[in-house]
């Protein structure tokens, strides 16, 4: 199959201006380029102008209209004081050391740190069988001084006092006989019956019989009352004798047992059973709780103002969230020359356990109170600079303006700062919504949101 072949087309030539050709644009078309150009500008430059002068209205028209919401409190007067803290360490405010006090080994003692004692509990036995033994003899010493008071007053006072009866009357009857013998031989003699030397033994035998008459009758003097009396007394001061060296060995007997001085918690066991402990040594700690001491460092120069009695706030690490309230108890008279503090004591009540005897915790002092003090909350004031004294505050008048009005500050606190100068009781100021507020804007005062019932119920 033949291809057919196209036909023969004759191209017409394009003239070209030399211009065109020579690649230059013509006059004309330079001068309608320009003038759109410039048409483009002048519209652009309108457009702007106008747009602007709109904007500028919207926005001058806005400003007419804003109104900011704010949130206000009264400038009240109240009690303020000047806060001071540090860091305090608690300790127990009764603790007790419980100590050996003879040598002997621990024959019952429990693990006992940590754990709650009551008071008169028994926390260590000791070894004490020599004692016993000491305290068996003493015993039976006691017994024998009471038996022989018995015996001296059931038999040898009885027995010494009959005796002495019997003497007295021998004696008397000797001294009679004999002064009977000298009468007879008296008359006797008279007569001339008898020698003078009969009659003079007879006498002399009359002397004897009297004086021995006389010294029974002192002796049984004595007897009665001396020498039955002492032996009583020496008897008597025997058996006090016996019981005080019993009352010592039972004394040091119930040493072995060692009980519990206060009601608290074992902080420290120094000893376990099995262990040999000295006179003298440390077995446990225990702390009462219940109430705790605080003692914090405070530099000399802040506590001029201070005084015991004083308000104090602790916050325990162990719980941020917590704060126990007390006062001051104690200032310390002495600053410490190496680091200038001075040691502060302050004592709270710690029924709930939330601190621990080594437990640290801040210690706010509220030193320097006073009671009838200009105050505003902290988030009124805009200080000049962090430790300033001057700062601003945004009133609210009665249209609902806002002024900004310069202050002098004293006394702050977390919550409340002291106002000395600028404000009067009874203004309003702005606590929320007074950063960077133009003085003289419109404002609105917000509500506050009502809380459920439940949550005032409960507070």
């Amino acid at each position: 199959m033949n291809e057919e072949e196209p036909e023969n087309v004759e191209e017409v030539p394009v003239e070209e201006s030399d211009e065109e050709a020579n690649g230059e644009t013509s006059p004309r078309t330079k001068a309608a380029i320009v003038i759109g150009i410039a048409v483009i500008a002048l519209i652009l430059v309108a457009s702007y102008l106008y747009l602007r002068n709109r904007s500028t209205e919207s926005e001058e028209e806005k400003k007419e209209d804003v109104v900011v919401s704010v949130k206000v409190a009264k400038v009240e007067k109240g009690p303020v004081a000047k806060e001071i803290s540090a860091i305090g360490t608690a300790s127990a405010a009764k603790q007790s050391t419980v100590a050996a006090s003879i040598s002997a080994q621990i024959t019952e003692m429990g693990i006992l740190k940590n754990a709650l004692v009551q008071k008169g509990d028994v926390v260590a036995v000791l070894a004490s069988k020599d004692l016993e033994a000491q305290r068996r003899e003493a015993m039976a010493a006691l017994d024998e001084a009471k038996l022989n008071l018995e015996t001296l007053q059931k038999v040898t006072i009885p027995q010494t006092s009959a005796q002495t009866e019997k003497d007295l009357a021998d004696a008397k009857a000797g001294a009679d006989n004999a002064r009977a013998v000298y009468e007879r031989r008296k008359d006797l003699y008279a007569k001339g019956g008898i020698s003078l030397k009969e009659l003079e033994a007879s006498k002399l035998t009359l002397d004897n019989a009297e004086n021995n008459l006389r010294l029974i009758q002192k002796n049984a003097r004595l007897n009665i009352g001396a020498v039955n009396p002492n032996a009583r007394a020496i008897a008597e001061t025997k058996i006090r004798q016996a019981e005080d060296h019993l009352k010592n060995i039972e004394a040091q007997a119930g040493l072995a047992v060692i009980r519990a001085p206060i009601t608290g918690i074992v902080t420290d066991q120094f000893q376990f059973q099995g262990e040999f402990a000295s006179a003298g040594a440390k077995l446990i700690t225990i702390a009462d709780i219940s109430e705790i001491i605080v003692k914090a460092q405070f530099a000399d120069s802040a506590i001029a103002g201070m005084k015991t009695g004083d308000e104090v706030t602790i916050y325990p690490n162990t719980a941020p969230d917590e704060s126990i309230s007390g006062r001051v108890t104690l200032i310390s008279r002495s600053t410490d020359p190496m680091n200038r503090t001075v040691e502060v004591w302050a004592n709270f009540a710690n029924g709930r356990g939330l601190l621990r005897p080594g437990d640290s915790a801040k210690f706010v002092v509220a030193a320097s109170p006073q009671n009838d003090a200009l105050t505003v909350p902290v988030s009124a004031v805009q200080f000049e600079a962090a430790n300033s004294d001057e700062g601003t505050v945004m009133t609210v008048d009665a249209n609902s303006i806002a002024h900004e009005i310069k202050v002098k500050t004293g006394i702050k606190t977390a919550d409340k700062v002291q106002i000395l100068e600028g404000l009067n009781e009874g203004d309003t100021v702005v606590i929320e919504g007074n950063y960077e507020l133009p003085d003289g804007t419109k404002v609105e005062v917000a509500k506050e949101e009502e809380k459920p019932e439940s949550d005032a119920d409960e507070k």
